[in-house]
């Protein structure tokens, strides 16, 4: 599979990142079919930047948050897209489990068939998979019973005030709508829970997420500065 090439505007923002806080760059021109993450690296490293700052600075131009689901205006998905330049070696691959398990503190599944690898743990779920021009990490989560809850809830609600509209209108004594009421109470605080948790669950998620997006970034970085040395 053919190894992504950065045209002129992607190679100066990748460098321009690379080189924080420093003052210049180099402004390397990239021909009609530009120039490879490894071409970049081999034109930094010669005026002293390090093949890994390359790396990073490429994940950092290239990596998407893929929009959340959502319940109510309630956060229950997260997902995020790092697009990786080739596949990953068996090494790495083993560095990225290490790295997930420790940073979801769950040991997970591991399954590779072909070019596909996979790590998941439940809803949660890491895959390396082939895309047109390169390979993508595809981080994933989403929190199982958290729509269900919201559903109830607000089936609770409505529930509990039809009957208790009802009651009212016909005169209804207030033990006889003691029991609605509750069925409404419970469903705003089921509403209420998912309110709380959720925002804070998703923040979590995507924190951990951009951990694993550094230490991908990372670990193909040190290999290739290995390559670029021997």
């Amino acid at each position: 599979m053919t190894e992504r090439r950065y045209d002129d505007s992607e190679i100066r923002k990748i460098l321009e990142l690379a080189t924080r806080p420093e003052a210049s760059s180099p402004q390397p021109e990239s021909g009609a079919d530009g120039l490879t993450l490894s071409d970049i690296q081999s034109i930094a490293l010669e005026v002293g930047i390090a093949p890994e700052a390359v790396s990073r600075a490429a994940t950092t131009l290239d990596v998407s948050a893929t929009p959340a689901r959502k319940s109510w205006g309630m956060p229950i998905e997260v997902a995020r897209t790092v697009p990786l330049g080739r596949a990953l070696t068996d090494h790495e691959w083993d560095q990225l489990v290490a790295e997930l398990r420790a940073t979801f503190r769950a040991r997970g599944r591991v399954m590779v068939q072909g070019g596909l690898r996979e790590w998941a743990n439940g809803n949660l779920h890491a895959c390396v998979e082939p895309t047109d021009d390169g390979y993508r990490l595809r981080l994933g989560t989403i929190k199982g019973n958290a729509a269900g809850m919201n559903a109830l809830g607000a089936t609770g609600i409505a529930a509990g005030a039809l009957v208790i509209g009802a009651g009212v209108l016909t005169g209804g004594s207030v033990e006889a709508v003691f029991g609605p009421m509750l069925l409404a109470t419970s469903g705003v605080g089921a509403l209420l829970a998912n309110l709380l948790r959720l925002p804070r669950w998703a923040q979590r998620r995507e924190r951990q997420m951009e951990h694993i997006e550094a230490r991908i970034s990372t670990i193909v970085a040190d290999s290739a500065k290995g390559e670029l040395e021997a």
